[in-house]
């Protein structure tokens, strides 16, 4: 065996083992003199040392930490830089956020799942260290990162997106119709979309996601921007059907998430016992008190009505994404207002340009917070909206947070973010060490 052959075996063993490897061998890391954001508080701490072994926090001290003689651990020294809890984005799609609508309609599932590989592994390196998927064939994905075999953060799926005939998750044209019985369109057969109308079929398509491992499921509950044949005002799904989804996730321990952007959606899927609006920019104070009176989790994006190539000057489309964001002030502020509980989510789709600039989605969100709000809202508050998966949870533990006992995803930054939120914008030269489930997957130091 040369030199070359021998080292390309080397390296393709290493990556096949990935994170469970080095979890056996129990790998051992001290940042040292690093000033932490725990994802919970308002300010840094003072200089601490933090160690951590093989993927949880061990113990965080004021003092040096030393471990046992025959370790062999690897010192960072933060020099006063600041870690911080990896980041979370509770809306994405990375089936489908960085490939062209033109792509998936070309329905080569090989190409478009492995450029969802490398969507993967480029969010890990901007610092996303955990993302609930909403919609879309991520299953063989997730499982692919978790077994180590490439990188990328940890994902909580949806599985399919769950929409009635006509809804804004049909991907059919009106050419497709009508649809024949136990006919699937490409993209169900694909995982990208589940059509289901009445509560029978809503019920099946449901459970087909949770059998394939969802850690909690996706409805479409109102019209939608870049969907072609449904209106923005118009309700999708009876509160019957979306009560039937609520009934069968909830039997598995887990909730549902519902796209809705108006009042009366939203007002069907609270009553229908729905746990999370994604969206809500058109809602107004009654569905707000409502959501706050249920603990209904607004999950909001800082749709500010940029342009897009995907949908010109006046053109239908266009005038949708701006309504839309007319409505993004008056939501933050009504929610804010009532106490809802408010996560934050990118859902960039069909958009490789937005995608690479995620983290400014997330900066973005300084208009109406502050930045340690928004640190904390794509941390610890994330997080908590993680959990609500319960039983479903794939990744169980502390999560979003830097203290003791918690899972070991951190971002040791160059810099104060709570300072300058901005650095979040630039990862490639902010974030100097990205650490997931105590693996350093960057390390520029």
């Amino acid at each position: 065996m040369n030199r070359i052959t021998a080292m390309f075996c080397l390296c393709l063993t290493a990556c096949l083992a990935g994170p469970q490897a080095a979890r056996s061998s129990e790998l051992i890391t001290i940042f040292q003199n690093v000033r932490i954001f725990d994802g919970m508080g308002a300010a840094l701490t003072p200089p601490r040392h933090v160690l951590v072994r093989g993927n949880v926090i061990e113990r965080i001290s004021a003092d040096p930490i030393s471990v046992e003689r025959d370790a062999s651990p690897e010192i960072i020294d933060g020099a006063g830089r600041t870690l911080m809890p990896g980041l979370i984005d509770v809306h994405t799609h990375l089936a489908m956020g960085t490939i062209t609508e033109l792509v998936l309609m070309t329905r080569d599932a090989n190409y478009a799942t492995l450029l969802s590989g490398k969507a993967a592994g480029e969010m890990l390196m901007r610092g996303f260290t955990s993302v609930r998927d909403a919609g879309g064939p991520v299953f063989g994905l997730k499982r692919a990162i978790d077994e180590g075999h490439i990188p990328g953060p940890r994902i909580w799926p949806s599985g399919a997106l769950i929409s009635q005939t006509s809804g804004h998750g049909d991907f059919r044209s009106i050419h497709d119709l009508p649809r024949a019985d136990g006919e699937l369109h490409f993209s169900e057969r694909l995982g990208y979309a589940a059509i289901a109308d009445g509560e029978s079929a809503v019920l099946r398509r449901v459970r087909e996601q949770l059998m394939q491992g969802a850690s909690q499921i996706k409805l479409v509950a109102g019209g939608g921007v870049s969907s072609q044949y449904d209106p923005l005002d118009v309700s999708q799904y009876t509160e019957a059907e979306l009560h039937a989804a609520v009934q069968a996730a909830s039997a598995w321990g887990t909730y549902v998430m519902v796209h809705a952007y108006t009042a009366n959606a939203i007002q069907l899927a609270v009553r229908a016992g729905v746990k999370c609006i994604e969206h809500g920019q058109l809602a107004d104070e009654e569905s707000i008190e409502m959501m706050a009176e249920n603990n209904v989790w607004l999950s909001i994006q800082p749709f500010l009505g940029e342009p897009d190539p995907r949908f010109p000057e006046g053109s239908p489309h266009r005038i949708k994404q701006l309504q839309v964001a007319a409505g993004t002030n008056n939501t933050i502020a009504l929610a804010r207002k009532h106490g809802v509980k408010i996560a934050w989510g990118a859902d960039i789709l069909f958009n490789p340009a937005k995608a690479r600039a995620q983290g400014t989605q997330l900066s973005v969100m300084s208009r109406w917070f502050e930045p340690a709000e928004v640190l904390k809202m794509a941390t610890g508050i994330n997080a908590e909206l993680l959990a609500l998966s319960g039983a479903r949870n794939p990744y169980p533990g502390k999560l979003g947070i830097v203290v003791e006992g918690a899972l070991a995803d951190l971002l040791l930054v160059e810099g104060n973010p709570l300072e300058n939120l901005a650095l979040i914008e630039n990862p490639e030269q902010n974030f100097v060490v990205i650490m997931k489930d105590g693996q350093i997957y960057k390390n520029s130091l």
